[in-house]
């Protein structure tokens, strides 16, 4: 990862402008990033304002923070003071006023740049905004957290800051070709994160290596513990089979199945299990949960602003505004049951972790719609650590990824364990 030391001459570099060279030149393209001025000359001074800072409160090399310098883009529905938040609508600003979100404040402690706010879908739901995938420009680059992976994509930025409920990590990455890490559900603290399904939303990471991954990681997750060299072992990989991975598209399965071969010819043990039986109700009861949290997040900015809300989102709280207290009940506990049978089948089976596509295939052509995070959603509703390595290009040169998933609390061993999963798969050296 990039970070921004002294010049020889002990005066400040002239990095943080050459990041602000690379999103003016870039995102005129790819609109990544939310505008802070017409001209851009806000960000410019702010961030060099931000470097200033972080050079006078660690001036000396060898005590500096991990993130020292490094810009980090973060995703518009996450406070960070100096710079306003709009959830990717047109509700007025002070709507969302509040502290500083306690991951800012995590990446700052760590020496971090915040190189600005990136695009998101409308409230982290399901309108998109004026992202491309920096691949192939009319097509998406996935969400909601579309800004965040197509600036690291594009180059823009070393490392950004997402959320996922549903797949709105994972599958971004996996369209962008970029690695994203969702930790274990509230690994990382979600105050001044504007709340979408409160008991799903999780923060997680973009970056373009396994490496940068591992570092914003520690720096971030609570509790964070160094795996040591006499714990390291290959890990045994489970393929979930059945109707969960039948929902990948022609393209994806058979990368997918080219992946599992390469990792079973490097030596890795592979286990295929049937899982998720009745994934047709595990679908259902997420979106039980999802919605109701949704329109009740919602409460009270809906009634006062909703002729300004777009369509995906009123329906989405429309869904949830018709969902009983009964029924929502009754989503929480199918929840649990479900987490302890996906825990109970995958110690049976001995897994450490699950491999499958990261999304049904590539990104879809067009910008009207995020894609579908049906390859997500189980791992969700589990609330377990999931992650998304580059591993091979669909027919027509767009990106695949690979999924990797582990048991809850598991976040340090899956993204060790990840490193020796991206040998034999990956195009890239990660």
């Amino acid at each position: 990862m990039e970070t921004h030391a002294h010049a020889a001459d002990g005066s400040l570099p002239a990095t943080s402008d050459t990041m602000c060279d690379r999103i003016d030149e870039s995102d005129s393209a790819i609109r990544a990033f939310v505008t802070e001025s017409e001209t851009n000359t806000e960000r410019r001074e702010r961030v060099r304002q931000e470097l200033r800072s972080v050079h006078a409160r660690w001036p000396v090399a060898g005590s500096r923070p991990p993130l020292f310098g490094v810009p980090v883009a973060v995703k518009d529905i996450v406070r960070v003071d100096g710079l306003p938040t709009r959830a990717g609508s047109l509700l007025p600003a002070e709507v969302f006023t509040g502290g500083q979100a306690a991951v800012v404040d995590r990446l700052r402690e760590a020496g971090a740049l915040i190189a600005g706010k990136t695009v998101t879908a409308e409230f982290a739901m399901s309108a998109p905004g004026p992202t491309r995938n920096p691949h192939a420009h009319d097509h998406t680059p996935g969400g909601s957290s579309s800004g965040s992976a197509a600036a690291v994509a594009a180059g823009m930025v070393p490392l950004a800051i997402g959320t996922q409920t549903v797949g709105s990590v994972i599958r971004p990455a996996a369209y962008c070709g970029v690695v994203g890490f969702k930790p274990t559900a509230r690994r990382i603290p979600i105050d001044g994160v504007i709340a979408n399904a409160p008991s799903f939303d999780t923060l997680g990471i973009f970056a373009r290596t396994l490496s940068d991954v591992s570092v914003a990681a520690a720096a971030l997750c609570d509790h964070w513990r160094t795996v040591r060299a006499p714990e390291r072992r290959p890990p045994v990989l489970g393929v979930p089979d059945g109707p969960y991975l039948e929902r990948a598209g022609a393209a994806a399965l058979a990368m997918f199945e080219r992946q599992v071969a390469a990792l079973t010819s490097a030596g890795l043990p592979v286990r295929r299990v049937s899982l998720f039986p009745d994934f047709e109700r595990n679908i259902g009861d997420l979106f039980t949960v999802n919605r109701y949290e949704a329109a009740q997040s919602h409460a009270e900015w809906f009634p006062r602003y909703g002729a300004i809300y777009r369509e995906q989102s009123i329906a989405t709280i429309r869904q949830g505004q018709a969902i009983s207290r009964e029924q929502y009940a009754q989503g929480l506990r199918r929840r649990q049951s479900f987490r302890t049978d996906v825990s109970a089948a995958t110690e049976e089976a001995g897994v450490d972790v699950w491999i499958c596509p990261a999304a049904t295939g590539p990104a879809p052509r067009g910008l009207a719609s995020t894609g579908d995070s049906i390859m997500c959603l189980p791992w969700s509703n589990a609330g377990w650590p999931s992650l998304t390595i580059p591993a091979g290009r669909a027919a027509n040169g767009l990106p695949l990824g690979l999924q990797c998933v582990g048991r809850a609390g598991s976040d340090e061993r899956l993204l060790d364990w990840a490193r020796t999963i991206a040998g034999p798969v990956s195009p890239t050296d990660l």
